[in-house]
């Protein structure tokens, strides 16, 4: 069977029409996410609902492949219809907010009660945004649908399932931890950063591909969710120990010397922010940098990736057991950059573990 991003995976999972419903309570905005969704051949709106309470209702009562979720309705929010979804008629959600400030916020958080993504109302088809939007919102559902929501992760260490990074000589200070993530990733990148410990003192760079208008908010929920201290980076920044940077809003993230440079530069294979650009910054480290890739359509970073490993560095990619979307994490198993995928919760323990054995020069 295709993975994402391997030829054919579109064609093959997209043979039956995908089910969704709709949850939104603006008739303008729901006409026109039925309308986009509904122009799509391989999906089909199954259930209109204008407020949670109807949502969860008809979720559990058609049983829809996938939910778009409003933020703001009457009777029952968002959050609180997800969160009634997932307790009883466990079903992928994407969120679909608009980018007031507070919307945003309340969006990132109803990926704590069980949604998978977060997306921005498209604009109108007037908007030069339009086309921009409707591909997104189709390549997201689509993505999205396929999760499965029961997965099994390991609880515990398991050396026998644990990738084989390069290692970094001994006596070498890892100085930087660089993340890249796409679809699925805002969860991937909570259970990470929760699982180190509070003491973890390298800077942490995250690339993440999120809608634009949505990396402030995203940055100001990793922090709420983790407990660690999260900013969007600053162009001229210079690198403090256990602080974690987030890319802005269509900007690169890279680093030069130990000072944070955000730019915007031409798109690094179709992205910006990209993980390759960030990856191939990092590279200048050799084995003082460790590089992490995690679930995601496509192979953004995987170029990037392949520098650091080249140039001594320690690298990971996510398993494909524990990635929503196994599109990066297996693009970069697949070119030979890692021997293994690595189970989510055994990523910052590795981490941690390297660092700690570089620092004590063992």
């Amino acid at each position: 069977r295709s993975k994402p991003g391997h030829p054919g995976f579109a064609r093959l999972l997209y043979r039956g029409v995908l089910r969704v419903l709709v949850v939104e309570d603006s008739s303008t905005a729901r006409r026109l996410l039925v309308a986009v969704l509904g122009a799509d051949p391989a999906i089909e709106v199954v259930g209109e609902a204008c407020d949670g309470v109807e949502g969860v209702s008809l979720c559990k009562k058609l049983r829809p492949d996938l939910v778009t979720m409003d933020i703001q309705m009457p009777n029952m929010d968002g959050v609180e219809a997800t969160r009634q979804i997932m307790i009883q008629s466990a079903t992928p959600i994407v969120m679909v907010s608009s980018l007031d400030p507070s919307d945003v916020r309340r969006s990132m958080h109803a990926l704590n009660a069980g949604a998978l993504a977060v997306l921005a109302k498209p604009a109108g088809p007037g908007s030069p945004r339009f086309e921009r939007d409707t591909k997104e919102l189709l390549s997201t559902v689509k993505a999205m649908a396929q999760v499965k929501l029961v997965r099994r992760w390991p609880t515990s260490p398991s050396p026998s399932v644990v990738s084989a990074p390069t290692a970094a000589s001994p006596g070498h200070r890892i100085v930087v931890v660089g993340i890249v993530a796409s679809t699925g990733g805002p969860n991937a990148l909570r259970s990470v950063l929760a699982g180190l410990p509070a003491d973890f003192e390298p800077p942490i760079l995250i690339v993440q591909h999120i809608a634009a208008g949505f990396a402030q908010g995203f940055a100001e929920w990793l922090a709420s969710a983790t407990g660690r201290r999260v900013e969007l980076a600053s162009d001229g920044t210079r690198l403090t120990p256990n602080v974690t940077y987030v890319a802005p809003d269509d900007r690169h993230l890279e680093l030069v010397n130990d000072r944070i440079v955000v730019s915007s530069t031409a798109p690094v294979d179709g992205f910006r922010p990209s993980g390759t650009s960030l990856f191939r910054s990092l590279a200048a480290l050799g084995n003082r940098a460790i590089g992490v890739i995690l679930t995601g359509m496509g192979q953004d970073g995987v170029a990037g990736l392949r520098e650091m490993r080249d140039a001594g560095a320690a690298v990971f990619a996510q398993d494909e057991a524990t990635s929503d979307i196994f599109g990066m994490p297996g693009a970069a198993l697949k070119a030979g950059l890692v021997t293994a995928g690595t189970p989510l919760p055994e990523i910052p323990l590795q981490v941690t573990a390297m660092v700690r054995r570089e620092s004590s020069g063992g």
